[in-house]
């Protein structure tokens, strides 16, 4: 089944999700610590809360389940196409936070067979010569991903792409490369709400990561946000986990 997941930016952007339909799983949560009332959340951490529902839960095109999706395993990436120092120095360092992060192994491999996360740079009809499904989105967007995930909610590959070629701004290259590696770890949906966001969905050139982007991030790889999670089991854990944590303290 294939469906998009993310909305275009300025018709420059476009994402998909390739789902393998296995057993469904349901997600319960239960926690034995004292309830967190809203009232005793900080205005940041209730932000915080919602930010995560609005970019974590399900993408934006296709019927996929609202529900948290990430990877369990390693991370193992190949890159193709034009590898610049420009693009790899970039990687190499959106890695170094992801991995502090999210607790993932993410490295680098030269092996194909050792790969589950294809990451393209260069021009779409080179993409497409790689990943001919692509074909019919690539015209209009400089920037996308593909995740696969099993029935359990777990992503287990990816496939993303920047067009460098069409991108002429360095910022914007780095950019994109942030934020669709991003979102293919499960953090697939835009928003309107802050403009300094790696999530912001108008066109930006942003190439850091917002306190709540980290927030987010470090949230959704915590050991108690399980895979298949829905808003209301979402909101009950993290009232008490932003509390546990400190976040925005």
């Amino acid at each position: 089944m294939i469906g998009f997941i993310s909305n275009t930016i300025r018709t420059t952007r476009k994402f998909l999700v390739i789902t393998i339909p296995v057993t469904l799983l349901v997600t319960l949560y239960s926690c034995s610590d004292p309830e967190v009332k809203p009232d005793q959340l900080t205005t940041y951490q209730r932000e915080v809360i919602d930010y995560f529902v609005d970019v974590t839960l399900g993408f934006e095109f296709g019927g996929a389940s609202h529900v948290t999706r990430k990877w369990k395993t390693p991370v193992n990436i190949f890159i193709g196409g034009d590898k610049t120092d420009e693009m790899l120095l970039e990687l190499d360092r959106i890695i170094a936070e992801l991995e502090e992060l999210t607790s993932l192994s993410i490295t680098i491999t030269q092996d194909t067979l050792q790969s589950n996360f294809y990451v393209y740079l260069g021009t779409a009809a080179g993409f497409v010569q790689r990943i001919p499904f692509a074909q019919q989105h690539v015209a209009s967007n400089w920037g996308l991903f593909y995740v696969y995930f099993n029935g359990s909610n777990e992503i287990y590959s990816a496939v993303m792409y920047v067009d460098t070629q069409r991108t002429t701004q360095a910022n914007a290259r780095k950019h994109l490369l942030r934020e669709e590696f991003t979102q293919a770890l499960g953090l697939a949906r835009d928003s309107n709400k802050y403009p300094q966001s790696i999530f912001f969905q108008q066109w930006s050139t942003t190439t850091e990561y917002a306190p709540i982007d980290r927030d987010i991030v470090r949230l959704l790889y915590h050991p108690t946000v399980t895979t298949g999670m829905n808003e209301t089991a979402v909101r009950n854990l993290l009232k008490n986990l932003v509390k546990e944590l400190e976040i925005g303290v």
